[in-house]
């Protein structure tokens, strides 16, 4: 079994997700722990549902990135499982740099729309 689909079968269970996590250890948990926190998750739900996203949308060249973190690893689930989670966290933090800078609060924005507010 490759271990991209090792990573899928496993980790797609927030309680084996969160297990690896705390394996992985380091300050590589600790950001990601802190980042599931911040969305009101565990890490492990947080994780499963990362893996999940990656099965369905990954393309060759994410594949090949997997493998690639895999070979010759120790314990290439968990290597595995940490290329897919750092590369998802940096595609938030991409996506959370393409905001303006200054952008209001939703409830500012929803209350604007509604007459209720003004700046």
């Amino acid at each position: 079994m490759t271990a991209l689909r090792e990573i899928v079968r496993t980790c797609s269970n927030p309680h084996v997700a969160q297990a690896a996590v705390a394996s992985i250890g380091g300050e590589f948990a600790r950001r990601f722990t802190a980042h599931a926190w911040r969305r009101d998750l565990t890490s492990g739900v947080l994780a499963a549902r990362l893996v999940r996203a990656f099965a369905m949308k990954a393309d060759d060249q994410d594949c090949d990135g997997v493998a690639e973190a895999t070979r010759g690893a120790d314990q290439p689930v968990l290597s595995g499982l940490r290329y897919i989670l750092d590369r998802a966290l940096s595609a938030e933090a991409r996506q959370a740099d393409d905001l303006p800078e200054e952008t209001p609060p939703a409830w500012a924005i929803c209350a604007t729309r509604a007459g209720l507010w003004r700046e």
